[in-house]
């Protein structure tokens, strides 16, 4: 533990495979950072990849799933 705690990756091993790894807090962050980044760049590539110039309006939107901008207003909020 005191080796991932300075920064060195652990792989955890069972009969000879690799079944973990512990990793430091900050790596920990470091890696959802990317894999959150990787997401968004998915999103950006497919949506390039599917670009037909057409563009749907919000309130189109909220309409096709029965809501108006004055409903969204009326919803109760999250806490």
């Amino acid at each position: 533990m005191a080796d991932a705690e300075q920064g060195s990756d652990v792989i955890v091993t069972r009969r000879q495979e690799p079944v973990a790894a512990v990793v430091s807090m900050r790596r920990l962050a470091e890696i959802d950072a990317a894999v959150a980044d990787l997401r968004d760049l998915a999103l950006v590539l497919a949506r390039s990849a599917t670009d037909t110039g057409r563009r749907t309006s919000f309130d189109d939107v909220l309409s096709a799933f029965g809501h108006t901008r004055e409903s969204l207003n009326n919803l109760p909020d999250d806490k």
